[in-house]
């Protein structure tokens, strides 16, 4: 990771009681674009000035890099760990277990192992949140149907690709990812799936990406309607 002194040189000037640093994303996978910032995961107690301060999202310049730094106190981390853990997009998890060490502090090993586990186990979705996400799909997919202006089209088509392809992975055991991780989740999972779902949509061909999304409906459990109560 050839980032690894300029993101040292940062902690220096910004964070220097840090100690675990890890950089994630595409900088630690080596997949950088002339637009990749550096995310950055910090933990440590002594981070921040306010002993009462748990947490930190900012945005920093560094010598003509973005640093997206997520910065934690041990008891912050686990706070909102279990918030994405529970909204089934653990981003800072995933950032944790996946990413590459700057500095190594105490306890880093044992936070991976513990937290790994975690990703590995997957999601836990209740049956109530099963059909709760069934219902709003059978909503868009109705909608849909009905709609003959092509921008709404278009808008309801988005829409309904996220939430059948959330459906889909957490059916299965998956965690889900807003934005571009999303569909990099779903070909992840399951490259035919993910195709036959995109592909319809992608050619602008609306019936068709209508019909594939009830067939995946289907197969998650059907549609969701008459008798459901939120």
């Amino acid at each position: 990771m050839d980032q690894a002194e300029r993101v040292e040189r940062f902690l220096v000037e910004r964070y220097p009681r840090a100690r675990i640093s890890i950089v994630a994303g595409s900088t630690a996978r080596g997949e950088r674009t002339h637009t990749s910032d550096i995310d950055l995961l910090l933990i440590d107690d002594d981070l921040f000035a306010d002993d009462a301060q748990a947490s930190e999202a900012a945005t920093f310049e560094f010598e003509g890099e973005t640093f997206e730094v997520f910065a934690y106190t041990a008891a912050g981390f686990e706070t909102w760990a279990n918030r994405g853990i529970a909204q089934h997009r653990p981003v800072i998890v995933h950032m944790l277990v996946e990413g590459v060490p700057v500095r190594s502090g105490p306890g880093l090993d044992d936070l991976r192992a513990r937290w790994g586990a975690v990703l590995a186990a997957g999601p836990t979705v209740e049956d109530r949140e099963s059909r709760f996400r069934r219902y709003v799909i059978t909503d868009l997919l109705d909608d849909l149907g009905d709609a003959t202006d092509p921008l709404e089209q278009r808008v309801v088509a988005g829409l309904l690709f996220e939430r059948m392809a959330e459906l889909m992975l957490l059916a299965d055991g998956q965690w889900i990812g807003s934005g571009k991780w999303l569909p990099r989740r779903l070909r992840a999972w399951n490259p035919e799936r993910a195709e036959q779902l995109s592909a319809p949509l992608l050619a602008g061909d609306i019936p068709g990406f209508a019909e594939r999304v009830s067939e995946e409906l289907e197969l998650a459990g059907g549609r969701m309607q008459a008798g459901f109560v939120r």
